[in-house]
């Protein structure tokens, strides 16, 4: 309907604005990880070099004063895979459970395969952790303590990866949504344009050839033939003013002072000479008529209140319909509630009755409400909503307009 419908700057924007938010997920939590993986990992060298300081305190006691007590308890901590070899890198299968803590070994592998498998993960741990190195008399390597990763760690390395994958994920998915609820709605619009250009083009066309067939039949009677032309001027006139419409759609309106009563009070008598070939009596009137000038694009407002009252036309279903304007003044605003005795909308559908493509009807094309939010809001910089509505009673469309 104007520039930002066809997908331009702001389709660019949003998509901008989901990449940088993804991208700002996805750095955070990096950064958030690395910190944690690097207090993990202090933690697990600290507990590391405890145990090392444990079993250099042990080798120094004498056998008889030897407690491992507090040996055993810095065991009790060990939450990550270590081995403990001698200064030959050599790791006996016996002892403090074969001198290797939180790594899985295949029982069905021999006591060589059992070697090497172990030889190996030294070297993997000699890479990740250096070793530390358990002396006696200051200056004799007793032990060496390889150890590596938690599986806490390993699982935080991960984390950013999925996240990151995860984050690329959201934005692919937002992206293609956003893409095909767009698409879809503009669809919605461009069709329900065709169909409201051609329902308000219908009426005056449908008149113009009726006067047309008529003043064929009457041209010889002067009387008759100047009647019908003022009829045919008038049907003209509406033409001009729906080309008039369509041709502000998109661009920037002018606004002049009008009186609102006089403005809600024309559209009102348009549909009175309408009202009565329908099987419903429905009244259309003015509560608190005043003489209120505010800035409005005329046309286009007339607009706004048509369709307000189609909507209201198209919901009454008793004989007898009221549809009424009550306007209020206030210090800066104009307030006019549009109110109607109708079917009611209900609590779940308000917020979906002014989206493009919506509409309760079986033959409408839900762009009637559409176009009141885009002219009142866009184009008068005002506000409209459904101020209340009760299912079978009725429903209060309210716009507020600002005074200059």
């Amino acid at each position: 309907m104007n520039r930002k419908m066809t997908g331009g700057p702001g389709s660019i924007q949003i998509k901008v604005i989901l990449l940088v938010f993804a991208t700002i997920i996805a750095l955070a939590t990096f950064i958030y990880t690395q910190t944690l993986i690097s207090q993990l990992e202090a933690r697990e060298k600290k507990v590391a070099e405890l145990f090392a300081s444990s079993l250099q305190q042990v080798a120094e006691l004498d056998a008889s004063d030897k407690d491992f007590t507090f040996l055993l308890d810095v065991i009790k901590r060990i939450d990550f895979p270590l081995i403990l070899a001698d200064s030959s890198d050599n790791v006996s299968l016996n002892g403090m459970t074969g001198g290797i803590r939180n790594l899985d070994i295949d029982s069905t592998l021999t006591d060589t395969q059992k070697v090497a498998f172990i030889k190996d993960k030294i070297a993997e741990f000699s890479e990740i952790n250096n070793p530390i190195f358990v002396y006696i008399q200051d200056s004799i390597v007793l032990s060496k303590i390889y150890f590596g990763d938690s599986v806490l760690i390993t699982q935080l390395r991960y984390y950013p990866y999925l996240q990151i994958i995860f984050a690329m994920m959201f934005v692919i998915i937002a992206y293609f949504s956003f893409s095909y609820l767009k698409k879809n709605e503009q669809s919605n619009i461009w069709v329900g344009m065709a169909k409201e250009t051609a329902h308000q083009l219908g009426t005056p066309i449908s008149s113009l050839l009726g006067w047309n067939e008529i003043l064929k039949i009457n041209k010889q009677n002067p009387d008759k033939v100047e009647d019908i032309t003022l009829e045919m001027s008038n049907d003209l006139q509406r033409l001009n003013k729906i080309a008039d419409r369509f041709s502000k759609i998109g661009s920037i309106p002018k606004l002049v002072p009008a009186n609102i009563t006089e403005v809600i009070q024309s559209v009102i008598e348009y549909f009175n000479r309408r009202l009565p070939i329908s099987s419903k009596k429905t009244e259309l009137k003015i509560i608190n008529a005043t003489n209120i000038l505010i800035p409005l694009n005329r046309s286009l407002f007339e607009w706004v209140i048509e369709n307000l009252i189609k909507n209201a036309l198209d919901a009454i279903e008793s004989k007898n319909g009221l549809i009424t304007f009550e306007i209020i003044e206030e210090a800066n605003n104009v307030i006019i509630d549009v109110s109607d005795n109708g079917k009611g909308i209900d609590l779940k559908n308000r917020k979906d009755v002014f989206r493009p493509g919506y509409s309760t009807k079986k033959r409408g094309w839900g762009l009637g409400l559409s176009l009141v939010k885009r002219i009142v809001e866009d184009y008068h910089k005002g506000k409209i909503y459904v101020k209340s509505s009760v299912i079978d009673e009725g429903t209060i469309f309210q716009i507020i307009l600002k005074k200059s």
